[in-house]
């Protein structure tokens, strides 16, 4: 318990060194870290710091990934703000190495679709067109500790580009989480998420011709410089309770979160999950909202609001209790109309 109890100090430390408030809000970059592809968590509002389990735990709590069977890959795949016909797409694959700890792999990939390549002569358009690359892949490890205590640990890279300029860097999570009660009722969790390197623009596109001071009509050509932005910080705490009815046939898992961001204001969100027929079929739904709102310059963040979800649980084989399970999510938005998110599971 000591060592859980230090685990918990120390990320909490480390977060409170980084942290910002929200005069910074608007000056980190590799948003897109912030941004959740998997269905499941998606539908409680990425809250369940305490509870998440298995490859969607690499984009809120790393330690959740300890607790599969065996064997899990998921695919995901999102309508992020309809209207702005951005896509996400997420894979991941987590294996059982030894007997308590997992090694997960994950990509994530955003599709902007085709852009038009504008000009000051032709603001309407080239006729030509160019895409842009953001993703970002991650190695993890966490490791179980009889049962009660997992922690974990994820080194991300970062890669996002446009033809001419492209930046990378290195982002690192961590997280611990504690469960404890005659069926593990009782959770919590920590997590500390994209502390990394600053990352900083970089290539053909700002070098810009300029005449040579000593000679007439020559060009030289100068590099321009980028300024260096910093990666979003987060820090989750969450808590939940498991409440089951009849012969465990229904469980009701109240959730609760609070999120710590280093470039915009803190939030705190609320959720409740429902799971009927052992987890065969689950329902969730969640609310998040902001905390020190003392400026009416900066509006909410863009997904303030509510969230729900539904799973689906198939049983492949119930002695090995592999199953595939397929997830809905949707969260409201502030602007355009919302994200929708899908996706499929297979843990053997």
């Amino acid at each position: 318990m000591k060592k859980l109890f230090t685990i918990f100090n120390l990320l909490a430390c480390v977060s409170f060194v980084f942290a910002g408030n929200p005069d910074r809000q608007g000056s980190a970059g590799a948003g897109e870290l912030l941004i959740n592809p998997w269905a499941r968590s998606a539908g409680l509002h990425t809250i369940n710091t305490s509870g998440i389990s298995g490859i969607e735990s690499t984009r809120l709590n790393i330690a959740g990934l300890a607790r599969i069977n065996s064997l899990e890959v998921a695919y995901s795949h999102g309508k992020y703000l309809v209207g702005t016909d951005i896509s996400t797409n997420a894979l991941g694959l987590a294996k059982k190495i030894g007997k308590n700890g997992v090694l997960g792999l994950d990509f994530m990939a955003l599709n902007f679709g085709d852009i038009k390549v504008t000009t000051v002569n032709f603001p309407e358009g080239t006729g030509a067109y160019y895409n842009a690359s953001w993703a970002n892949i991650g190695i993890s490890y966490a490791h179980m500790f009889v049962n009660k205590v997992s922690v974990g640990l994820a080194v991300r890279l970062v890669m996002e580009s446009v033809p001419g300029v492209s930046a990378r860097g290195i982002a690192f999570d961590a997280g611990v989480q504690y469960v404890n009660g005659e069926k593990d009722n009782f959770k919590l969790g920590l997590a500390l998420r994209n502390l990394g390197t600053p990352l900083k623009f970089r290539g053909e596109g700002f070098t810009v011709p300029r005449p040579s001071p000593d000679a007439t009509n020559v060009n030289l050509a100068y590099d321009q410089r980028s300024a260096f932005y910093e990666l979003p910080v987060t820090l989750n705490i969450g808590t939940s309770y498991d409440f089951y009815v009849g012969d465990d046939d229904i469980r009701i898992t109240p959730i609760v979160n609070f999120t710590s961001n280093s470039f915009s204001r803190d939030q705190l969100g609320g959720g409740l999950e429902i799971s009927i027929l052992k987890d065969i079929l689950q329902v969730r739904a969640a609310y998040k909202g902001e905390l020190q709102k003392t400026t009416q310059v900066i509006k909410e963040d863009i997904y303030s609001g509510l969230s729900f979800g539904a799973s689906a649980n198939l049983t492949l084989n119930k002695e090995k209790k592999s199953r595939i399970g397929f997830d809905y999510a949707f969260m409201t938005s502030r602007i355009f109309s919302g994200t929708h998110n899908f996706g499929v599971r297979i843990d053997l």
